[in-house]
């Protein structure tokens, strides 16, 4: 039987919420950069990248561990 990790999903949605506010606040300065193309790009990198860790602790919380 195997229980859920509530806490990696919590912890997941919780870098996923960040990551989007992060990318939306980023968004908002990128016109006042001086090279505003290159900054998104980096943002966009990021952003992708802990979302998808975010996605994978998501997933790992729900399939849960194996007690026994």
């Amino acid at each position: 039987m195997r229980s859920r990790n509530v806490r990696f999903v919590i912890v997941g949605l919780v870098l996923l919420v960040m990551a989007l506010l992060f990318f939306v606040f980023m968004r908002s300065i990128a016109s006042t950069s001086n090279d505003p193309v290159s900054l998104m790009q980096t943002v966009g990198i990021v952003t992708g990248v802990i979302t998808g860790i975010s996605v994978i602790m998501i997933i790992a919380g729900l399939i849960g561990k194996r007690h026994g």
